[in-house]
Order: structure tokens, then sequence, then C-alpha cells
């Protein structure tokens, strides 16, 4: 499985800067005026695991297969595109093929980017919050007109059917949520409420998980003591959601250099990884996935897979196949297979077990599946 997030923010806030530097690909145009992105871009990029290495040291595989995401850079939303403003609806369409939301948000001071929130007054002063509100407004307004048409159907329907009328009621009380510009992320929802076929088939935008991504300039690469970097985490906490500080700029500084001059570089500003991998590691957390390790002489490959998902769907992920004729898997944890040097040690170990078809995969778990 692949996980897919979109990019979104409103024009001019270093979307489409750190789309290049995310991907290493300069795949998208990176200009000072509004709409410069027109087509959605997307690349799809691996997720770094150092796990991986450490397999192919004891195996020394033929090929290393890293987990991967799908960025899409979806041009810069304005206030009205809900009803079609700037490139509108197109766009909103885009994101609703995603997975989760990265918004990014301009925190750092620059008179030469036009801020297109006021109206292309380059000597307005920074509104992270502000600039936030614009586009979760025209998520809500186009959540709002999707709901809308499903429930003056259900409505005219449930008039002859009175077993529509558990969702129509559920649509109704949607309805009314949103209309106080609220998500649809933060209606209560239980086991069989007649709503959850309507979020199900809808796929609401504001349903959709969100990170925050304030993008700062290099001079604070961190974020810390940065009061728009400040006001835009109170306002995620509200929403929920979390938060994560990048300067995109330097990242495409960064997307040129080799492994090791990119390690020397981040050290310089006294980081430890890159954006690209907090940013990944956070959207897996924030979507509840993990990966499972597979080790042989062919490949050592990561696999991702949503936690709580039990061994044979795991098994699915590789091939429907295994799901369909699981028996059973062959289970050693990560810390165990290195300690013991491979599958053959941890067996002697007596750390290696079977599993059967009620085991809920663990993330690092090195695994071979049995199957019929």
């Amino acid at each position: 499985m692949s996980l897919a997030v979109g990019i979104v923010g409103l024009p001019n806030v270093g979307k489409s800067t750190l789309f290049n530097a995310l991907t290493k690909k300069q795949q998208a145009a990176a200009e000072n005026y509004p709409f410069c992105t027109i087509e959605p871009n997307t690349a799809v990029v691996e997720v770094a695991d150092p796990r991986l290495e450490k397999l192919a040291e004891i195996v020394h595989p033929q090929q290393i297969i890293r987990a991967t995401v799908d960025f899409t850079d979806i041009a810069g939303l304005v206030k009205g595109a809900s009803k079609g403003e700037g490139l509108g609806n197109k766009f909103l369409a885009n994101i609703r093929e995603c997975d989760a939301i990265l918004h990014v948000v301009r925190c750092f001071e620059n008179d030469d980017i036009i801020h297109v929130q006021e109206g292309g007054n380059k000597s307005a002063p920074i509104d992270p919050v502000g600039d936030a509100e614009v586009i979760e407004t025209e998520l809500v307004l186009a959540d709002m007109e999707q709901l809308q048409k499903r429930y003056d159907k259900i409505r005219k329907e449930a008039q002859a059917k009175p077993q529509m009328r558990p969702e129509a009621e559920a649509c109704a009380a949607l309805l009314k949520h949103l209309e106080e510009g609220r998500s649809v992320r933060s209606f209560p929802r239980k086991d069989g409420d007649p709503i959850l076929q309507v979020l199900k088939e809808l796929h609401f935008l504001t349903d959709k998980p969100v990170i925050f991504c304030a993008n700062v300039a290099d001079d604070n690469v961190t974020g810390d003591g940065n009061p728009h970097v400040e006001a835009l985490r109170e306002y995620a906490a509200k929403q929920g959601s979390e938060l994560v500080v990048i300067c995109a700029q330097m990242e495409a500084d960064l997307a040129g250099l080799s492994d090791a001059e990119a390690k020397e570089f981040l050290e310089s500003y006294g980081l430890s990884e890159s954006s690209l991998d907090r940013t990944i590691k956070l959207a897996y957390h924030t979507l509840g996935l993990a990966s499972y390790l597979t080790a042989g002489p062919k490949e050592v490959r990561a696999w991702t897979f949503r936690r709580g998902w039990k061994a044979p769907r795991c098994a699915g992920v590789i091939h429907t196949d295994f799901e369909k004729g699981f028996i059973r898997a062959q289970v050693v944890s990560f810390d165990d297979y290195v300690k013991y040097g491979g599958e053959s040690g941890a067996r002697a170990a007596g750390a290696l077990r079977p599993e059967g078809k009620e085991y809920e995969m663990k993330d690092g778990d090195v695994v071979e599946f049995m199957f019929n």
C-alpha cells in the first residue's frame, strides 16, 4: 500500500519549493506569482528506514526496496476556491484523492514575496493563523456543498422509505456541524452510526488528517522563538492536528548534495535528520501506519501496513494469494534478528516464533509468511 499526501496552502507560501526539496526532483515550478502550479505534480518518495541497511549487512541481498510515499503538489487555493475562485474546484478534487493533507503556512518575513491573502500587498503583516483559516474554511464550504446534495436526495427518499430516515437525520446533524465552521473530522461518531456510510462514500476533505507545516526562514530553521510558529502550533493543537517546522529553502539546497554532504550540512544547523524524514514519520504516525520487514538473498524490503492489522491482512500487502492461503507467519523482532545475526541464529535462540491468524503485526517485525 502507498500513502498519498497532498501539499496545500495559499499561493506563495513555499509549497512548490517544499515539493522540490522533498522529492529531490525539480518537477514543480517555484515562481513568485499566484497559480504557477497549474497541474498537480506527483512524485514517489522513498521512506528513509535505517533498519533496512542493518538487515542488508546480515543477508547481503541483491537490492533494498523501501516503503514509499506519494507527494502531490496542489495549486495554491484562495478565498472563494469552493465557489470556483482562482483555480477552484479542480484542485479540491485533487485533494479528495489524498489520504492526508500537508498544509503549508508561511511563517517567515520577506518583503519581496507577495502575500496573496492581502490582495498582493507586499507590506502586509504575516498572519499564519488567518492564512490557515482561509484554506480550512474553503474545505469546509466544499464539504457543505457536497453534503447538501446528498442530504436533499436522501431527505426526499426518506419520505417514502422510513428506513432511510436515520441517514437523513445524520446528514442533517453533520450539515449543522459544518455550518458552524467545524470540520468533519471533529464530528462525533461510533460503530453502527448511519453517518459512517456517508463518510465512506463522499471522502470529505475535512475528514482527512491534517499536518500543519510551518515554513520558516533559513536563519531560524528550528522555529524556536518564532511567534508565527507558536501561533500556528496553538491553532493546530485546537484542531487536533500535528505541526512540523520546515525550512523549504534549506531543504531545496540539500536536494543536490550527496548523503555525506547532506549529513554534514544538517549538522551545521544542529539537525540530525531532514524535513523529509520528519514529515514522513509524522505522516505515518498521523495515519496509524507502520512497516514490517522481509529479508532474503533477493531483497530486503519494507512493507507498509495499518497498525492493528492482523497477520493475514498484512500478508495480503505482498500478494492477495498470501492472505487467501495464509497458514502462519514466522516472526522475529528486528532487534532480535540483528542481535542473533539473522534467521538461523534467531531460531537457535528461540527468538523466531510461529504466529497464527490472530497475531497483530508490530512495527519492525521481520516476517516470512507460510501460505497454501
